[in-house]
């Protein structure tokens, strides 16, 4: 039976002035609906570049990715992008900057007046029908945020991919858009693939977590299975022992690698400084 999002032997590679750049290498991913997937390793591992190539805005070099049985090979509403910048048009209100995606989504499907409930319904999901007539630079980080959330829900997509969404958010903040997010899939059971850079923020949301290998030619180094019944409640789960066991798995494994790369670039940085030191001592027996 095929997955609902398939991503399979996916490879990409960036020109650059001293030749090619081995982003992926091999990255293979099966995700059922409904499933929270969170993406997460060190910087440079290639996380925005999968999800760019989910989204259809890279195209691998090798491999690809296949939801619901149709290549994926350009963006498309089915699969919508929340980016750590809420990307809101200052000009326009929140109810007019999730019109936007609703009219290009719908236009000639729905009526301007059930468009307009479809856009008052995904603003109430993420509790901004309050301040929906106000624009960008009238509310709050968190609350930019939200919208850029509704936006994305009102497109319907079978896919919702979230690149760092919260990451710029203060602490507070960011645990009640958790909260939202974990609600909200939990109504309409979307799928959701995010990145993250913060191990509590994968425990507590996913079902499973993809922790990539270090760059060049990053891939999926392991997977998580989090099995931690919903809903979920942070302060519980703070004394929870599998909680905290995944969690440890999580801190090993991008400990481990980390170590790892230190202590490559150190043995490089020795070898460069003894080839410097060997080259001075040739030049001065020359001379």
């Amino acid at each position: 039976m095929a997955k609902h999002l398939d991503i399979s032997d996916v490879s990409i590679e960036f020109p650059t002035p001293k030749g090619p750049f081995k982003a992926l290498d091999g990255v293979n991913l099966k995700i059922e609906k409904g499933e929270f997937v969170s993406l997460i390793g060190h910087s440079g591992c290639g996380k925005s570049t999968v999800l760019n190539i989910v989204a259809g805005l890279h195209q691998a070099t090798t491999g690809g990715v296949v939801l619901d049985g149709r290549e994926v090979n350009e963006p498309g509403p089915e699969r919508a992008v929340v980016f750590q910048n809420h990307s809101l048009l200052p000009w326009l209100t929140a109810y007019e900057n999730v019109e936007l995606a609703v009219k290009q989504v719908f236009k000639g499907t729905k009526s301007k007046a059930e468009m307009k409930a479809w856009i008052e319904h995904n603003l109430e999901l993420v509790h901004m029908t309050h301040a929906m007539h106000k624009r960008p630079d009238e509310i709050s980080g968190g609350m930019k945020q939200r919208v850029g959330i509704a936006r994305a829900l009102a497109m319907e997509p079978k896919v919702l991919l979230m690149d760092e969404p919260f990451g710029a958010l203060d602490a507070l903040t960011r645990a009640h858009l958790q909260d939202s997010l974990m609600e909200i899939q939990k109504d309409l059971n979307n799928t959701v693939i995010m990145i993250t850079h913060d191990v509590d923020e994968a425990v507590l949301l996913s079902d499973r977590i993809v922790m990539m290998t270090n760059g060049p030619a990053a891939t999926v180094g392991e997977v998580l299975n989090v099995e931690l019944a919903r809903p979920r409640d942070r302060i519980a789960l703070a004394d929870d022992s599998q909680y905290n066991h995944y969690r440890h798995q999580v801190l090993s494994f991008l400990y481990e690698k980390q170590r790892k790369v230190e202590d490559m670039e150190q043995r490089r940085s020795i070898r460069r400084s003894e080839a410097g030191e060997s080259s001075e001592k040739k030049q001065r027996a020359i001379g």
